[in-house]
């Protein structure tokens, strides 16, 4: 169990670095790399038995393969058996499986049934052509499928794995006492990790997943206490640490709401009160604000940064994307300015003498708020005394880059007051797993001008009635987004699509100004674009998914979304909030393609007939998961290997309260738990 990686065979050192940066680092910690999926290869799928979204293993004979050129290069192979017809395509392959794939070649094939022309088809399953003859070795058990582990394949973690459960048989483990198991109805972790690790004859993935199975349970709950106890850890260790104790100026946040051409809403001014009590404790504030599109929590931000300059110290407000960063900056240049506040913005498009003149102010302590993207906690930035730290959009931000932040205050021998705002709003069961360490506050009451989006589904092919109706909304003044669709592949992929849709609208709308915006533009040409916009020099504004956040035009009245359908919840309802700022009555018109799956048609009737982000964000957790809604398959930031938050959240109740019970009464235990899940990587879990 704790022999080094390297005694297993197929793992040199090369390897074995790759799984220590997934905090592999001897032979017992793959019992707790567990597989996510199983793949049921005990039986062939005549083609005809397909169920479309369904994964099948076919066994098929080569009709052809060829070669086909568009905008994407891809083999096209045409196969058969006795009940039909199968289309498989690959996007990435080598001249040698081009020469693999013959008429007449047996193949077998496992992959996931889609809708092709006129047949099904398969994008890129896993294949193994059969020799002549040879006959087809079939499993008598469900195949475990682990995550790819940068580049290290599933069937070898699953050979590794085997490994560590022979040694397991003779080893200890920490575990709680048979009366707790029996009466949690758990079997014992030992039982619990081979059963998931080595499904047994006969059993179906629905069984092995099911939410009451002893085994199951065992690992989730082990897995969620691993979990909580490093969050309560690391909110105790904040706790710890020593910070700015403010006090609170009331002149100057009166002096900052007389500038408003309203009145807060109750729950701004509820969600103020409670930073406002952080900032006066010598303690670092750990506060999550989390508040629907256009709930006002810019303005709450603002009001900490007051405090925090007023009582000499400095602050940041960093943004995911330039984009969002210019919109801060020209509101706190709006509110925070005339209150004798130096705002700076260090962005990516300042000329080297100017950002070397703005280093030298955040340096010496005259600038007072800098605001920016990732650029904030470079090397080169030294501040004078950074007292607060605002992120906007928190979950685009990586755990390394908010470590960086703070250890920008390090020679203050203080922590900065840390306040994380999102406008995607986090379902309860996601916010006591991932955010467990973060005091929150929720500004759930809309401003009492805001207008609902009237919000409709129109087929693709209605297109030609949406062109006619955006005519009439130009003339009549008012302005219109049209969003590209999501392809998560290729950010260049992505702009060719917004390219090709802006010289079709441009076609059909020769009388209109029609934009275009995407992120392989240079920073300031997306930022003349937005300019062009705001000013209404542009009528239709062709978009990718950079204008998610931070574009605030009100007098766009129409938000296209095309192929709406390849979109997540909250996102679809981000581009929503784009519009329905002014006074006029907008709308949000989801383009989709037909025909629809299940899963894409729940989507798109979620969020057709709801305006509730909290509603909306709960359904997006039921569909999904908490993987994808978190990004943690693109940041690598900790995700759930086995527990599914959805599934799993009575366990997540059981394990909050039994974590704090553990670090009182059996720390050693909790120890061990944590160890076993992190290793000594127990900093992965900071903030």
């Amino acid at each position: 169990m704790n022999s080094p990686l390297t005694a297993l065979p197929g793992i040199g050192p090369a390897v074995a670095e790759k799984l220590n940066k997934r905090h592999i680092h001897q032979v017992g910690d793959f019992l707790f790399l567990l597989p996510y999926k199983f793949q049921d290869r005990t039986a062939i799928t005549p083609i005809s038995d397909l169920v479309y979204g369904e994964s099948a293993q076919v066994l098929v004979t080569v009709q052809s393969a060829k070669v086909q050129y568009g905008r994407q290069r891809m083999l096209v192979i045409e196969c058969y058996d006795d009940s039909g017809f199968l289309t498989v395509r690959l996007f990435h392959f080598s001249k040698a499986q081009m020469r693999l794939f013959k008429p007449d070649v047996r193949v077998l094939l496992y992959g996931q049934a889609v809708e092709g022309q006129g047949r099904w088809a398969m994008m890129h399953p896993e294949s193994k052509v059969l020799k002549s003859d040879e006959n087809v070795q079939l499993s008598d058990k469900l195949t475990p499928i682990y995550p790819a582990t940068l580049g290290v394949g599933s069937a070898r973690i699953s050979r590794w794995a085997a490994v560590a459960l022979d040694c397991l048989a003779n080893e200890r483990i920490s575990d709680f006492s048979d009366d707790f198991l029996q009466k949690h109805h758990l079997a014992p972790l030992k039982a619990a990790l081979k059963a998931i690790h080595q499904p047994q004859v006969g059993q179906r993935e629905s069984d092995i997943l099911n939410p009451q199975n002893p085994h199951l349970k065992r690992v989730v709950l082990d897995e969620l206490l691993a979990k909580q106890i490093g969050m309560l850890r690391k909110k105790a260790r904040a706790k710890a640490a020593d910070g700015f104790a403010l006090q609170i100026d009331e002149h100057r946040q009166s002096a900052l709401l007389k500038q408003l051409p309203f009145t807060l809403t109750n729950a701004q001014v509820r969600v103020i009160t409670e930073i406002f009590a952080d900032l006066i404790l010598a303690k670092p504030m750990h506060r999550l604000v989390q508040g629907d599109v256009g709930s006002g929590k810019t303005l709450v931000a603002f009001s900490a940064v007051l405090q925090a300059v007023a009582n000499g110290v400095q602050a940041v407000i960093m943004a995911p994307t330039e984009i969002l960063s210019e919109q801060h900056y020209a509101q706190a240049l709006k509110l925070l300015a005339p209150l004798d506040i130096a705002v700076v913005w260090l962005s990516g498009k300042t000329t080297a003498k100017k950002r070397r003149a703005l280093l030298g102010q955040i340096a010496e302590g005259s600038a007072q708020v800098i605001i920016g993207t990732h650029a904030l906690f470079q090397e080169e930035v030294i501040y004078h005394c950074l007292g607060l730290a605002v992120i906007d959009e928190q979950h685009r931000f990586g755990v390394h880059q908010r470590l960086l932040l703070k250890e920008k205050a390090n020679h203050t021998g203080k922590t900065p007051h840390l306040l994380v705002m999102t406008a995607t709003p986090i379902p309860r069961t996601l916010a006591m797993s991932h955010y467990a360490d973060l005091d929150t506050s929720v500004i759930d009451e809309l401003p009492p001008n805001r207008k609902p989006v009237a919000t409709v589904l129109l087929a693709d092919n209605r297109r030609a009635e949406l062109i006619e109706r955006i005519k009439a909304l130009v003339a009549a003044g008012q302005q219109v987004y049209w969003v590209c669709p999501l392809i998560e592949e290729s950010d260049m992929l992505q702009a060719q699509a917004a390219e090709d849709i802006h010289a079709q609208l441009a076609a059909a709308l020769p009388m209109l100004n029609v934009g275009l915006l995407h992120g392989r533009q240079k920073s300031d040409e997306k930022a003349a674009i937005i300019a062009q916009f705001q000013a209404n020099k542009i009528h239709l504004l062709v978009s990718t998914t950079v204008i998610e956040v931070g574009v605030d035009v009100p007098n766009a009245t129409l938000m296209v979304i095309e192929n709406a359908e390849r979109f997540g919840l909250a996102q679809l309802h981000q581009l929503r909030g784009r519009v329905g700022r002014g006074a006029a009555k907008s709308y949000c018109v989801l383009l989709f393609q037909q025909p629809l799956s299940p899963t894409a048609r729940q989507r798109l009737q979620v969020i057709r007939n709801s305006q509730d982000g909290f509603a909306i964000a709960q359904a997006d957790l039921n569909i999904r998961g908490a993987g994808e809604i978190l990004g943690t398959k693109q940041t690598g930031e900790m995700s759930l290997r086995i527990a599914d938050l959805q599934r799993d959240s009575e366990l997540l109740n059981m394990a909050y309260d039994l974590a704090q019970t553990l670090m009182t009464d059996n720390p050693r235990l909790a120890d061990e738990i944590v160890a076993r899940w992190v290793g000594d990587a127990e900093d992965y879990l900071e903030v």
